[in-house]
């Protein structure tokens, strides 16, 4: 058994955990609030790098940040509060759920992008990267998430 290291930041939480237990009945969560700015994108992108390597489970690491990316860029973009937060949970079957939560009640709508606009593929991006996406409303905003399937082994 060990404890979950807080990564250096605030906000986490962490449980106690045995790493000899198979990744699918493990029972893992990490969350952190960010400022709602673009100098997040970096920092959640981050988060979720040292979360799944601290879960063992690094070959998740580039979707998962790609996906935090643009959910966060979405979350800046398209929200006034000044706070978001990201949270990272381990589901049955090595599968890894990422959200961001935001204080806007407005659920996200994916539309076609021009071909020579520079934005507006986020969550398209997001659809064709997870098993799954999704918006859950709050009482006091959303929850935006995508659900990572582990690619097979080689």
């Amino acid at each position: 058994m060990r404890k979950l290291n807080d990564l250096g930041r605030e906000g986490i939480v962490t449980r106690t955990i045995n790493m000899q237990r198979p990744l699918e009945e493990r029972s893992l969560a990490a969350a952190e609030t960010f400022p709602r700015d673009r100098s997040s994108v970096p920092a959640t992108r981050q988060f979720v790098r040292d979360v799944l390597a601290d879960w063992r489970i690094p070959r998740l690491s580039d979707t998962a940040e790609l996906i935090v990316s643009e959910l966060v860029t979405n979350a800046v973009l398209h929200t006034r509060a000044g706070v978001l937060r990201v949270t990272v949970r381990c589901l049955p079957g090595g599968r890894v759920k990422v959200a961001v939560i935001d204080k806007s009640r407005d659920l996200p709508e994916m539309r076609p992008a021009d071909d020579d606009a520079d934005h507006g593929r986020g969550l398209a991006i997001v659809a064709a990267c997870s098993q799954q996406w999704g918006a859950d409303p709050l009482p006091w905003g959303k929850r935006v998430w995508a659900v990572l399937e582990p690619p097979p082994a080689p």
